[in-house]
């Protein structure tokens, strides 16, 4: 099943790896149970930044998982004959409770910097590009889109499209 996970509007706050991000300042996709696989299909940002902001924007493996309080992003399946599997990943923010933190180890994926004032990026799987995640525990379960240290982090939308397998 694929699936859509959108934040239509957010502002990204700058981390270093190991350091816990902070109250919605990034989007991460978590596995719904143990055992569940899931492959990143697709990552888009559209800047929404009024003035130049040049972003430096990392999608990577966390070594400290979320939990406690997960404030849901929007999650959809892509086509309307889907059925929601019973325990669907969760792509969400965090208001409170254990915050994620990227890995130093694992944690950079892929680097999408651009420039939030009306900038984009979409990066797409190709064939032979697999971006997955196992389980909903560290240091497989869970992927974070968030703003390395340096730049002007600025606003933003992202979707992130996964696949199930």
């Amino acid at each position: 099943m694929r699936l859509s996970a959108v934040i239509p509007t957010w502002t990204p706050v700058a981390v270093a790896d190991t350091i816990a991000m902070t109250t919605l300042g990034f989007h991460n996709i978590q596995g719904g149970v143990s055992t569940q696989r899931s492959e990143v299909r697709e990552i888009y940002m559209g800047g929404q930044a009024g003035a130049s902001s040049p972003s430096i924007m990392v999608f990577g493996r966390c070594s400290t998982v979320g939990g406690a309080t997960l404030t849901a992003a929007r999650l959809a399946p892509q086509d309307p004959s889907s059925v929601l599997i019973a325990n669907p990943p969760v792509s969400y923010q965090t208001t409170s409770g254990a915050f994620p933190q990227r890995s130093a180890t694992l944690g950079m994926l892929l680097n999408l910097s651009f420039n939030a004032f009306g900038g984009i990026v979409r990066w797409y799987m190709g064939p032979d590009e697999v971006i997955s995640m196992l389980g909903n525990t560290a240091s497989l379960g869970e992927l974070s889109l968030n703003a390395f240290t340096g730049g002007t982090p600025g606003l933003l939308g992202s979707t992130i499209v996964i696949e199930t397998v």
